[in-house]
């Protein structure tokens, strides 16, 4: 190919997907480039001989009255094929463009059409690995694409091929050493991007390039460390009064509203951090809590060249920081704030593995693409947190395999992206982490955060579930199975195959010490098969005595009287295996003097697997083996796949020492500011605190917005819902679906519901589709929409019409911004389900203390979900929203006063259902 290759780029809009069931086009657009610019365009309306189905033509806007002076393809056909003889066909999914063309051209008579193609989604995905997502209008979004009326065919194939000579840009603009990588593995991908590599290539060999964006690690190319900023010394002063206040943020936030409890926060914190003291502050929505700890602690850490963490338990709050808080803030200084985001260390690559695997052979298409992105994302990536790439499940295997588990020998700023963050928070003026990082630096050899002045723990009733989290051990059966796949027996030829015919070959190991290590090896397993069958025999026993709750099963280990020497004995003979192994090793490598790459590359395979069983035995032991009454261990499993599905869990019932054992050396040279818009519920103040193991006499500032913010919002519980004990499941889950239905209709989408148990939630949304009452609405559901809760979130966002369906623990650590949220529905009670394991071995130990779990427990954690879930509602005084309970033990049951109580100052009216449906349809018309 050559500089002048033509490249027809091509869009069509049909009536479905599958021209053999009679689908057809409607509509055809081709752009023809050439040296990267439009030499051609063609676009016509096709008649698909029959009606354009009505959720085509809401797609793509295109009706049966737009198509009915339109002639049929085989009218167009011979000139369409010609116009793509000699050009490469791209199209934004070539997969379905091409192959619906191909259908239509033998349909009308003509030869199948021969040449190479190009898909931008495959190409995109590689030279954009960070993008969240990769429909054309997202992309053409992210680049400043005009696309005007997406589907239609005529703007899609412009957006395609301007999307194409940005990915012709982007590929220039990669260092020499990266393209040279794709292009020698890029022959295993789906279209011919190979070909385009090679061009470019061919440019930028032509150029000699100056290449000093970049650093190399053995034949990598990294995007070089940004330079610390240089700081000016001007001296800051603390704003005490209000106009002080006022006046600096005004220089960096347009209209900027004083709001008085946001400039009291600020006081507090102030305070704090110079009385080196401990503090709690209840901050609701509303009164710019962010802002709030953020100003003084800048001003702190200037001020005294001391070092402030600020810790949240999302990285959504982290990226949020970064992203828009900080930059306002140093506009109101007029200086450049020195901060660092320091997450764990396995979020960031390990280049020598990701090095290592590059050597090694044969990888699946989902390798290979998953390492082609990653190539051209080091050659961009500031941070190297692996979580900022966008790969399909089959990369998130391979990703796994190239994360840090391990501190570097020696830390190598330039090449190591775990070092540099750490060698960037030695430099800072503030740390950003997350809950669970600032935990595990309880275990971590080098304590990062010795140096701290203070800390701000934002999201701080959200530490308890972090503490719960970190401390948590789980055996997987299929984990287990995958290990011992990797190693295999010479018959499996996996990887003790490779190494044993490379050290017989050499003669680097006699044969009875590979005999032995493989008879250790299926001693191994079959001892691992036999505990896992005495096992699940117990549970079948224990199970005859439980009442069946569906396809899942739940049962506490202490409840099946395992036989002890069973699980011991798998945990001698892995050891035994692992001594083995670590011989095998010795004797491999002590042989020569330098081992060829390809045996380098096998015994560091080797090295990586024994590590990994090193570390599951530690597990078995902590899971099977360890008595910890400070700990419940319970099994799950779904009797449809057996043992399949067997996974164990081990979680603290009382997190409280374990914060403890952190905080308590932070509080002798630190302060500790503790911040949260729900750190309270009612006739149970200190819920959280007393968890958090903060000392009574230190007393919760409560920062409560105006009423006035909330002047938007407004209750209602409905009266005439039945009592779900007085009714059968089914006629309940009836009721519910009306109600929602009838919600969504009258404030038009924009609904959260929120459910507390994941069945009910599946069958009010089957219930919902099969009435097809909602077929005009995006229904996403958690448990049923595929999907992580931040892509449900996102998907949801960008729909008007659309509804999102989740369980308690949707709320837990995810912020959603307000506008468009018209109404919340809360279906029951936010109690957690008394058979969840982790609340039954809470419950129960505060029973056998003689305490009341009910209060204690399980009321206020509901109360705090119900707090957050209204949280959701109003994220500003102009926000309006309305908040609908359907469960009628608010207004029943005696503790129902405690969750009206929980809300701000708004009004709760009561209403049948008829008499709220009409209310909302009055008040959103207003």
């Amino acid at each position: 190919m050559n500089e002048s290759q033509t490249y027809a780029i091509v869009d069509i809009e049909t009536t479905g997907h599958s021209p053999a069931n009679g689908d057809r086009m409607i509509q055809i657009a081709i752009v023809l480039m050439q040296d990267w610019q439009i030499i051609k365009t063609y676009t016509t309306f096709i008649h698909p001989g029959k009606s354009i189905p009505l959720f085509i033509q809401d797609l793509t806007n295109i009706t049966d009255d737009d198509v009915k002076d339109a002639m049929p393809f085989e009218a167009h056909a011979e000139y369409i094929f010609e116009l793509l003889q000699g050009a490469v066909f791209v199209a934004h999914n070539t997969d379905f463009d091409l192959s619906f063309l191909q259908a239509e051209f033998k349909r009308a008579g003509l030869p199948k059409w021969y040449g190479k193609k190009i898909d931008t989604v495959e190409l995109a995905k590689i030279l954009f690995p960070m993008s969240l997502s990769y429909k054309l209008g997202d992309l053409a979004n992210d680049l400043n694409i005009p696309l005007e009326s997406a589907h239609r065919a005529d703007d899609d194939a412009l957006a395609t091929a301007y999307l194409l000579k940005h990915c012709w840009q982007q590929l220039l603009s990669l260092p020499l050493l990266t393209i040279e990588q794709l292009h020698k593995r890029s022959f295993r991908l789906k279209t011919n991007l190979a070909q385009l590599f090679f061009d470019v290539l061919v440019v930028k060999r032509a150029k000699a390039l100056d290449e000093n964006e970049h650093v190399y690690f053995n034949k990598i190319a990294i995007r070089k460390m940004a330079p610390t900023p240089k700081i000016n010394s001007e001296m800051l002063t603390f704003p005490s009064t209000t106009e002080e206040k006022l006046s600096l943020l005004q220089k960096a936030i347009v209209d900027f509203e004083e709001r008085p409890k946001q400039f009291q926060m600020m006081d507090s914190i102030w305070q704090t951090l110079n009385t080196k003291s401990e503090h709690v502050i209840e901050a609701s929505t509303g009164i710019g809590k962010t802002l709030g700890y953020l100003v003084p602690a800048i001003i702190y850490a200037k001020q005294t060249g001391k070092k402030i963490g600020v810790s949240s338990y999302t990285a959504h709050l982290l990226d949020q920081l970064l992203q828009n808080e900080i930059p306002t803030l140093e506009q109101a200084l007029g200086q450049p704030i020195k901060i660092a985001l320091l997450k764990g260390m396995n979020h960031y690559i390990d280049l020598e593995k990701f090095e290592q695997l590059l050597k090694s052979p044969d990888d699946s298409y989902d390798e290979t693409f998953t390492i082609l992105q990653t190539l051209v994302w080091l050659a961009k990536t500031e941070t190297g947190d692996l979580n900022e790439l966008n790969v399909s499940g089959g990369g998130q295997l391979l990703l796994d395999k190239i994360r840090k588990t391990t501190l570097p020998k020696t830390t190598m700023p330039l090449y190591d992206f775990y070092s540099r963050a750490i060698q960037n928070s030695r430099q800072a003026e503030i740390i950003v982490t997350n809950h669970a990082m600032l935990l595990s630096d309880l275990v971590r050899n080098e304590q990062i955060f010795d140096s701290m002045a203070g800390w701000i723990i934002d999201e701080a009733h959200q530490f308890i579930q972090a503490a719960i989290s970190h401390d948590e051990k789980l055996f997987t059966y299929m984990n287990w199975k995958y290990l011992f796949g990797q190693i295999g027996t010479y018959e499996d030829e996996q990887l003790f195959y490779q190494l044993r015919r490379a050290a017989l070959k050499k003669h680097l190991i006699n044969m009875p010490m590979l005999q032995q290590i493989e008879k250790r090896f299926i001693q191994m397993v079959q001892a691992f098969d036999h505990a896992i069958a005495t096992l699940y025999q117990h549970v079948k026993v224990a199970e005859k005595n439980e009442p069946k709750q569906g396809q899942k099963f739940a049962i506490f280990i202490s409840q099946l009287n395992l036989p002890m020497d069973v699980f011991s004995k798998v945990s001698n003979v892995v050891q035994q295996w692992i001594d083995e192994a670590h011989h095998i090793t010795q004797q491999f490598t002590s042989g020569v003097e330098e081992l060829a790459p390809e045996h380098q590359y096998l015994i560091d395979q080797w090295r990586y697997w024994v590590r990994e069983y090193t570390m599951k035995l530690a597990e078995w032991d902590e899971v099977f083996l360890e008595k910890d009454e400070h700990y419940s261990c319970w099994l799950e499993l779904d009797r449809r796949s057996v043992p399949g599905s067997i996974q164990l869990f081990k979680k603290p019932i009382d997190v409280t020492q374990t914060i403890a054992k952190l905080m308590n050396p932070i509080r002798e040279k630190s302060s500790i500011i503790w911040t949260s818009g729900t750190l309270t519920v009612p006739n149970n103040e200190r819920f959280i605190t007393n968890q958090l193991g903060i000392d009574t006499s230190i007393p919760i500032e409560k920062l409560h917005a105006p009423a006035s913010y909330y002047d938007g919002a407004k209750a209602i519980v409905v009266t005439d819902m039945p009592d779900i004990q007085g009714v059968s499941q089914s006629d309940y889950i009836e009721e519910v679906a009306h109600a929602v239905t009838n919600t969504v209709r009258m404030t038009n989408g924009r609904c959260f519901v929120l459910f507390t148990s994941q069945e009910m939630l599946r069958k009010t949304v089957e219930l919902i589709h099969e009435s097809e009452l909602l077929s005009d609405y995006m229904i996403f559901a958690q448990g049923v929409t595929p999907g992580s809760r931040m892509r449900l979130l996102k998907s949801f966002q960008k729909f008007n019409h659309s509804v999102l369906f989740g369980t308690n623990s949707f709320w837990e650590g995810v912020d959603v911004p307000g506008d468009g949220l018209a109404a919340v529905i809360v279906v029951r009670l936010p109690f957690s389900s008394p058979e969840e394991p982790t609340f039954k071995a809470r419950s129960q130990f505060i029973q056998q203390q003689g305490r009341n779990a009910f209060t204690e427990l399980s009321l206020p954690e509901a109360i705090l979900r119900f707090k957050q879930g209204f949280g959701r509602l109003i994220r500003s005084s102009h926000d309006k929203g309305v908040f609908i309970v359907l469960d009628r033990r608010i207004e029943t049951k005696s503790y129902g006063h405690e969750f009206i109580q929980s809300l701000p100052p708004i009004s709760v009216q009561k209403l049948p259902l008829d008499s709220m449906v009409q209310q909302l349809g009055n008040w959103y018309n207003e």
